[in-house]
């Protein structure tokens, strides 16, 4: 600042330094004039540099003590502005209806404004500290609480408090500074609408909250973060049990249906401020709903309607939310701001992304972008030309149907926009026709099919409408009627078909397809099928059948059975000619059987003679007498053997099962085997070795015919046995089965022989049989076994010889009642 003062007040002295300078600055004189100069002027500069400076200070010092001077006047002034200030406000504090208490470090709480305020009359202001005098116990204690965490950490803090009288008290505390304020004021200064108070509900505590909604004569609530009603005033409740549903002031009931309570809820969670609903009980009247955001939670009210024109706070589109809630059809509707303001729970579950998407206030642009971020929209080449091209909706004056959406998923949807209205916005209206295209294009494929299948059938097909008109035929119908192919393609009437008809089949063409009209045409409900069989003049044979469709259509068919009824003439005559010779078979069997029983008793007894009573026989002589005998009982057997299959081929043969005596049956099968094979000409017997199980079950069967399969399997072992073999006849039992297993020493069964076991055929002949049978044995034996219910099988051994096993079921009667 010196410097300043210097230049401003004192510029002589840069004149009185210039002497100085100037001498300092003279480089012409010579060094002793200098000198000289120098020592004779010293004593002058020293003394006039001494008195410039004492000078200098002075001035300076008088400066300095004119400027603090002033100085101190204007801080003065400045006190005193703010000391009136000051006075001011607190004048002003004075006449508000609120007190505000001031601490400090070192001065003692300060109270600014009325205590009156919030103190019951005739109380001292100091008394504003006491707080247990005029505040409930509970809120006095939590005041002083919230009162030492504001002074001790600073917290702020912002309550409403009951006071003694009733009055709700508002107190805010602060930091302020250094030190710390708290400010008391009653929440209403004067009578209040439900409105201001549900205002200032908003801004309030939970306690406040409720101290403000239990004053409401309109239904009030509160819920608190997790949406959760934990408080309804008593004309709520009063609503609540008028629509049928109980609750507590604590515990207080929904009055909204769960479908559209979360719709509601999520619409409060994505809106900022207040959202309204539009609410209608025919017995009650129409209400709107509105709710709020309050600290920790929200509170709404119910307002009664009572013209049915005022339109309710909030969009316009709500009155239509309870409608299209009921919709399965998915419907979003945006304003004119592309603002998603309504949608319905269909359309969530079309998107299926779960959690709170979509939510009301989304941007459709954002919710594109979701929607492809999550691959739910069709794959663009172009996905922002396509998106704006979508937003042109919102220009449209006239409903719009925009191509399929084909998604990722499978899915296809059709969307339909609309104008919502005269202030702008959009209405998009989805429909899931994924499972309708997959129905038109099984029906397309299903109708290629069927007229597939209809062409290439054999049978004439034509389809006749209610009207007469063919409406569907097959080529078949072209190529057996003669009639031209591009005339059936045009749908003729019946009368058409006839008269084409009659000009290809001159004769009967036109008649037949007249009388054929009446069962087309008949709409007699009760009318049935038809069918029948045509002989054309042509030599043709068609069957017909006339159907009834469900849906009032006639369908008719026709076969060319031609050829095939020729077939079945042939095989009528030849079935004809079958039976005639079956039945000479069995009458020749018959007749040939008993006939041949007459000579063969008299050649029986004839031999039994020459061996018994004609006297003493040489050798070959009783040789002789022995071969009539053994082949009387083999011609006995045999015949026999042809009465038994005669009977089972007739259907009359009978079993008589009776509890058996297995040793008995095996005794009666070898005495027929001995009769059969008698030591003859030295031939060694047969050698027959039986093995029964010990403790068989009791048997029961058809005795002699067990003893006739017995001896057929065990004449048919010994033919093809060396003289002398082991022949080994094994019974024994499995369970509820008997066993019988014949086993020989013989060459062995063929495939031949196998076969013939299992077809009634027995080919003994030409396989190495020292005897040669009628063809019956093997046969008897499979036909008796299967009428007791058994089976026969046959096997190789090794080396040679053959195992036949007979399994038969222990109890045969009960095969005898099923047969």
């Amino acid at each position: 600042m010196a410097p300043d003062h210097f230049r401003k007040h004192w510029g002589f002295v840069v004149l009185a330094t210039a002497p100085l300078t100037l001498f300092t600055e003279t480089p012409a004189l010579a060094q002793e004039t200098l000198v000289a100069s120098f020592a004779g002027a010293a004593p002058i500069a020293i003394a006039a540099g001494a008195g410039a400076f004492v000078l200098l200070s002075m001035a300076m010092i008088r400066i300095m003590m004119v400027d603090g001077k002033a100085a101190r006047y204007k801080a003065a002034e400045q006190i005193a502005g703010l000391r009136a200030l000051v006075d001011e406000y607190e004048a002003l504090l004075s006449g508000t209806r609120e007190v505000t208490v001031l601490w400090t470090d070192d001065d003692a709480p300060k109270l600014l404004g009325q205590a009156a305020a919030v103190l019951p009359v005739g109380r001292q202001p100091e008394s504003v500290l006491n707080f247990q005098s005029w505040l409930n116990g509970a809120d006095a204690e939590r005041l002083a609480r919230l009162l030492e965490d504001l002074r001790v950490h600073g917290h702020a803090f912002a309550v409403s408090l009951n006071a003694l009288d009733g009055r709700l008290i508002r107190a805010n505390g602060w930091v302020l500074g250094g030190g710390t304020a708290m400010r008391l004021r009653p929440a209403f200064l004067q009578p209040v609408s439900e409105p201001d108070m549900v205002a200032a509900a908003a801004t309030g505590d939970f306690a406040s909250v409720r101290a403000i909604l239990a004053s409401l004569t309109n239904p009030a609530f509160a819920r608190d973060a997790t949406d959760r009603l934990i408080y309804a005033n008593d004309a709520y409740l009063e609503l609540a049990r008028a629509l049928g549903k109980t609750g507590t002031a604590s515990a207080p009931p929904e009055l909204l249906e769960p479908a559209r309570l979360k719709q509601h809820l999520r619409a409060c969670d994505a809106a900022e401020g207040a959202i309204s609903l539009s609410l209608d009980w025919d017995r009650y009247g129409a209400f709107e709903l509105v709710e709020f955001p309050v600290t920790g939670g929200r509170a709404g009210t119910l307002r009664l309607l009572e013209d049915e024109n005022i339109e309710p706070a909030g969009d316009a589109v709500a009155h239509i939310s309870g409608i299209i809630d009921t919709l399965a059809t998915p419907i979003a509707i945006f304003n004119a701001e592309r603002e998603l303001i309504q949608f319905n729970q269909a359309y969530v579950n079309l998107w299926n992304l779960g959690g709170d998407f979509p939510a009301l206030g989304l941007d459709e642009r954002a919710i594109l972008d979701k929607l492809r971020t999550e691959g739910m929209l069709p794959a663009q080449v172009n996905y922002h030309t396509w998106r704006d091209t979508h937003l042109k909706a919102y220009g449209r004056t006239e409903p719009f149907e925009d191509e399929p959406w084909h998604l990722p998923d499978g899915r296809t949807i059709k969307m339909i926009s609309a104008p919502a209205g005269s202030t702008g916005g959009v209405i998009y209206v989805f429909d899931d026709i994924t499972e309708r295209l997959k129905l038109e294009s099984t029906n397309k494929a299903f109708s290629n099919v069927q007229r597939e299948t209809i062409n290439s059938l054999s049978e004439a097909v034509a389809v006749f409408g209610t009207n007469g008109r063919l409406t569907l035929s097959n080529p078949r119908l072209s190529a057996l009627w003669k009639l031209p192919t591009n005339e059936l393609g045009k749908n003729p009437h019946i009368d058409q078909i006839a008269e084409a008809s009659g000009r290809a089949i001159p004769e009967d063409g036109a008649s037949i397809w007249r009388d054929l009209k009446r069962s087309i045409i008949d709409l007699n409900p009760t009318r049935s099928d038809q069918t029948g069989r045509i002989n054309r003049s042509d030599g043709r044979l068609l069957d017909y059948a006339i159907t009834r469709l469900p849906d009032g259509q006639t369908m008719m068919t026709f076969l060319d059975v031609t050829e095939s009824a020729s077939y079945s003439r042939v095989l009528k005559e030849r079935n004809d000619a079958l039976v005639a010779a079956d039945m000479l078979k069995d009458a020749f069997i018959e007749n040939v059987s008993y006939e041949l029983r007459s000579p063969l008793t008299n050649i029986i007894g004839f031999a039994e003679m020459l061996a018994t009573d004609a006297g003493p026989l040489n050798e070959r002589q009783s040789a002789y007498v022995d071969y009539i005998r053994a082949s009387s009982v083999t011609l006995g057997v045999l015949i026999d053997n042809i009465l038994d299959l005669a009977s089972v081929d007739a259907g009359i043969a009978e079993l008589r099962p009776e509890l058996l005596d297995v040793q008995k049956l095996v005794d009666n099968a070898r005495a027929g085997l001995s009769a059969s094979f008698p030591e003859i000409s030295g031939e060694k017997p047969i050698n027959l070795v039986v093995e029964i199980a010990p403790d068989l079950p009791p048997f029961i069967a058809d005795g002699t015919r067990i003893v006739q399969v017995l001896y057929n399997l065990l004449s048919n072992a010994a033919r093809f046995s060396p003289s002398g073999g082991e022949i080994k006849l094994s019974i024994s039992y499995r369970g509820e089965r008997m066993l019988f297993v014949i086993e020989d020493e013989g060459p062995g069964l063929t495939d031949e022989m196998k076969s013939a076991i299992l077809t009634r055929l027995d080919n003994t002949g030409g396989n190495g049989g020292r005897q040669r049978g009628a063809g019956l044995g093997l046969a008897i034996v499979k036909t008796f076994v299967n009428l007791h219910g058994g089976t026969i099988s046959a096997e190789r051994r090794n080396p040679h010889g053959s195992k036949i096993i007979i399994n038969l079921p222990r109890d045969s009667s009960m095969s005898a009642v099923a047969e």
